[in-house]
């Protein structure tokens, strides 16, 4: 009996870490089986600026999910972002020693190691090296080029390229949290995996994945990653500024952002009013959620203005390269009140909030299905594509407890009487058969002596 696959995703980011445990069910749906989360203590706009206190929020998290899970977690598949990530496009080819064979997975495996042993920038690293389209002895746009003849065999790669010391940070924290690093992906590439559907991929979209300290931008085409994007501006932002424009505390800042934030301004009333307590017995303060919206929609506006600028540096404005399905929002961020709304009227493009329920199985919670687990469900997915047993169940060792033992009237078969026919109860000895016994075993052990000493004796003689 083969054991089952079970994936481990950790998403690190900078306003929570979150570790989550899932396996494949029989109709190949994911069923998440435990959830650890933790506030991220030591990660700032994606990259890990303390270690010590990022490993203790990663060792909280991972232990919250084995507990809930009654899974040990070995290794995770770790999601990663931040400022110093950017992508190119590359083109390299490789001849082919015997062109008579059909090309193999063996030759876009080289050509893509190829491609990973480029020489980036002094302190870079390649990340990812994604094949994009295919060309075969001149013949272009093809996709799939396994099975096919031909000896020069060219590609052209999105290659994502980051810091080598934020990586090695980020590897460190893991391995020191007493886990095995199997896997490091781009965030945008694991939500994307979650929440679009492979249509929208073919027909054209964008993913903007609004997190707490980055915004995160990928876009497909052709059902090919085309683009990607971080842009170093998230929801932790929007609270900075309204703790700021409100003269209030960071906590209190987030509670008003998520309860009554909203990014369109004209949807609330000018006598809408809350009421925030104040500080050590000081009087309670009143805001204007009008002013609240309009704040939040003063930097939203910037952050959407930013992604919109990278969409167009891709060339969504030609024709063939045209984003049919949109853009798709997910991520803490994309709760926004009304953020749907402003995204199409300063785009112009269709959008919609991406949730990561169509790849979860039925009985999932509906926590789960919210857009801020859209990257740890996609970390969770790519770990499956490893095959590799991320966890295995808790073995309990019981102590067998001692069972008292019941005489009754020995019913045995006549076959068996011939086994046993020799045991027989032991009776319980009386005072005197006791001292009878004691005077047999000093006799025995008397004579016993006499024999050894007469034996001895004509020895000698």
């Amino acid at each position: 009996m083969n054991k089952e696959s079970i994936g481990v995703g950790l998403d690190i980011g900078t306003t929570k870490i979150v570790a989550m445990i899932g396996k494949k069910n029989e109709y190949g749906k994911l069923e998440i089986l435990g959830v650890g989360k933790s506030k991220s203590l030591g990660v700032h706009r994606g990259v890990v600026n303390n270690i010590t206190q990022t490993i203790q929020s990663i060792q909280q998290a991972i232990l919250e999910a084995e507990n809930n899970s009654g899974y040990k977690i070995n290794d995770v598949v770790v999601g990663i972002a931040g400022q110093h990530i950017r992508s190119i496009q590359h083109s390299d080819y490789i001849s082919r020693k015997n062109p008579e064979e059909v090309i193999g997975d063996y030759d876009i495996e080289q050509l893509t190691c190829q491609v990973q042993n480029l020489s980036m920038l002094p302190g870079e690293e390649i990340i990812h090296a994604l094949p994009q389209e295919f060309k075969i002895d001149g013949q272009s746009e093809i996709l799939e080029p396994v099975g096919m003849y031909g000896a020069r065999v060219e590609s052209s790669f999105h290659i994502v390229v980051g810091q080598a010391a934020s990586i090695r940070n980020l590897g460190r924290c893991v391995k020191n949290a007493g886990l095995e690093l199997t896997g490091l992906t781009l965030e945008p590439l694991a939500s994307s995996d979650a929440v679009l559907s492979e249509e929208e991929k073919e027909a054209g979209v964008a993913l903007i994945d609004i997190g707490g300290g980055t915004t995160d931008l990928a876009v497909f085409k052709n059902g090919v990653i085309r683009h990607t994007a971080v842009i170093p501006f998230g929801g932790n932002v929007i609270t900075e500024d309204i703790k700021e424009g409100c003269s209030i505390i960071e906590k209190q800042a987030e509670l008003l952002k998520t309860r009554f934030g909203s990014a369109w301004p004209g949807e609330n009333k000018d006598n809408e009013i809350v009421s925030i307590p104040g500080l050590r017995g000081r009087e309670p303060k009143e805001i204007s959620l009008k002013n609240l919206s309009k704040i939040i929609h003063a930097r939203v506006v910037e952050i959407i203005e930013q992604v919109y600028a990278e969409i167009k540096l891709y060339g969504h404005d030609e024709s063939k390269k045209k984003l049919i399905a949109g853009i798709v929002l997910t991520g803490g961020g994309s709760q926004l009140q009304h953020i749907k709304q402003l995204v199409e009227y300063i785009t112009g493009m269709d959008t919609r909030i991406g949730y990561p329920n169509e790849h979860l199985a039925g009985n999932s919670s509906e926590e789960l299905s919210s857009p801020l687990y859209a990257t740890s469900v996609g970390l969770v997915m790519e770990s499956l594509r490893n095959q590799t047993n991320s966890a295995t169940p808790f073995i309990e060792m019981k102590t067998p407890e001692p069972v008292a033992v019941i005489a009754s009237e020995p019913v045995v078969e006549n076959l068996v009487e011939d086994i046993v026919e020799d045991v027989k109860p032991t009776p319980v000895p009386t005072p005197t058969v006791l001292k009878e016994s004691q005077e047999r075993k000093k006799k025995y052990d008397f004579n016993n002596l006499l024999g050894k000493i007469k034996e001895f004796l004509d020895n000698v003689e």
